[in-house]
């Protein structure tokens, strides 16, 4: 429920609280007001009536003095003779020839107002009624009833009732629709407040600020630090964005720059390395002794030795230098050129040169008939590489065992299956594998590696909208199960 709509049903309930209690009020003082007017002329005219009595042979005639006049319309006088068991009614009342209700002369009376039902014209209507009972020598013997039919008064207060209570659903339906337009009108700030953090948050744009009311009132207030706050957020974003720049940057370019001198170190370690491979050869036709030349079978063995050791360690700095390269390419937004790729093609090259690769494990190569005519788009060097980190992870954690290389096709995807009978995983570690330098403690110190390639392998397939499926087990192997769209185009 919107803050409009709420704001708008407390104003509305307030205000039709606020009529229901001003209503009744005004309804009970009419009420009150009406009644108590008919109820003093009832009483007034009771009050006025001077009843006669004459007794003639033991019988007893009660009548209405003839000075005595009924001054009030619509009013009803029934005189009752209860000694002699007869009534009197006034001139009205007995051409519409009906009774006043009145009580037994057992009951004890007394003056005052009493509400009766009669019957006129087949219909039921109230009547009030002020009694007055009559006695002689303390011997009640008469009761005079003096009453009117607040019919018009009844419609009045009816039709009063139904006035107020329709006028109050008026006011308060009025109300409501004017209060939501108000409260629309009223909250509109803040929805442009709401508006421009929904468009910085989609847009990512901290550049964007929020229009300032016209009215300096809280809303402007608000919308006033708001608009700070994002200045200061967009400073340190900047700041924090062109750091991270920086550090992009500075990880690429030492990358790139020490590929070039590790080339050199490695081509020049090789080139010393076939000279002392020849100078052994050809030791034996040397004339001079080797002492002579500073060299003997101890030195050579020693220096060969070392230069091995710094041509591995410059294949291995070679390597991680690649791999941070290929990272610092992804983290910059690196845009592959990409194009029609033959993936049979590529799968054959990748196969017929991993048997090359330093292994231990059998190499076991499936049928790969069902990736003829099959296309990816992609780029065909990276997919290389992504194909050659799996096969490497495989051999690399198999120093027993066989590897085995298949290939699935669907209708819209390949895949390309590598199963391992190697040293395997926890499969809690499965979701951890593709983070950079993350390597599983069971190959900590029995494998050598950086614990990039798999991170490299991730980025790759992420550009070419591929997937992957990891099933291990430690000690049972592991299979991978590498998943790339097909090119229909």
């Amino acid at each position: 429920m919107s803050l409009r709509f709420r704001l708008t049903l407390w104003y509305s309930g307030l205000l039709t609280g606020a009529l229901l209690i001003f209503g009744v009020i005004v309804y009970l003082f009419i009420n009150w007001n009406t009644y108590a007017e008919l109820r003093d002329m009832v009483k007034t005219e009771s009050k006025n009536l001077v009843i006669t009595g004459t007794v003639m042979f033991d019988t007893l005639d009660l009548n209405l003095d003839r000075q005595s006049r009924i001054e009030g319309k619509n009013i009803y006088v029934q005189l009752i003779n209860y000694r002699e068991g007869n009534y009197r009614q006034s001139t009205n009342l007995f051409e519409q020839n009906f009774v006043i209700p009145y009580p037994d002369a057992s009951q004890s009376l007394e003056a005052g107002f009493v509400e009766v039902m009669v019957e006129l014209d087949h219909k039921k209507y109230r009547m009030i009624t002020y009694q007055r009972p009559l006695e002689i020598n303390g011997v009640l013997v008469g009761l005079l009833q003096v009453g009117a039919i607040p019919y018009n008064e009844d419609q009045f207060l009816i039709g009063l009732r139904n006035t107020l209570l329709f006028s109050s659903i008026i006011v308060v339906l009025i109300a409501f629709t004017v209060g939501l337009i108000i409260a629309r009108k009223a909250l509109r700030p803040i929805e442009n407040v709401i508006n421009a953090t929904k468009q910085i948050e989609n847009g990512a744009d901290l550049s964007v600020r929020i229009p300032m009311p016209i009215a300096k009132d809280e809303i402007g207030t608000l919308v006033t630090t708001l608009n700070m706050m994002l200045s200061r957020l967009e400073k340190a974003y900047n700041e924090l964005d062109e750091a991270y720049m920086a550090q992009r940057r500075f990880v690429s370019d030492a990358s790139h720059e020490l590929r070039t001198p590790l080339t050199t170190i490695r081509g020049n370690i090789d080139l010393l390395d076939k000279m002392w491979k020849q100078t052994e050869q050809q030791n034996g036709a040397i004339s001079e002794p080797l002492d002579t030349v500073n060299f003997n079978g101890t030195h050579f063995e020693l220096s060969h030795e070392a230069i091995i050791d710094i041509s591995a360690e410059a294949k291995r700095m070679s390597t991680l230098v690649n791999d941070l390269l290929a990272l610092a390419r992804a983290d910059a937004g690196y845009i592959m050129e990409k194009e029609k790729v033959d993936i049979h093609n590529l799968t054959e090259a990748v196969v017929r040169r991993a048997q090359l690769l330093p292994r231990e494990a059998k190499w076991e190569v499936g049928d790969l008939s069902e990736l003829k005519g099959v296309y990816i788009h992609g780029n065909e060097d990276y997919l290389q590489q992504l194909l050659f980190v799996f096969i490497e992870n495989a051999f690399k954690y198999t120093p027993v065992g066989d590897v085995n290389f298949t290939v699935m096709r669907t209708e819209h995807h390949i895949a390309w299956i590598i199963e391992d009978s190697g040293i395997g995983m926890n499969p809690d570690q499965v979701p951890h594998i593709f983070d950079r330098f993350y390597r599983a403690d069971v190959s900590r110190g029995v494998t050598v590696g950086t614990g990039l390639g798999l991170a490299i392998a991730k980025w790759i397939l992420d550009e070419h909208q591929g997937s992957v499926e990891v099933a291990t087990l430690e000690g049972k192997g592991t299979t991978f199960t590498v998943w790339l769209p097909i090119d229909f185009s």
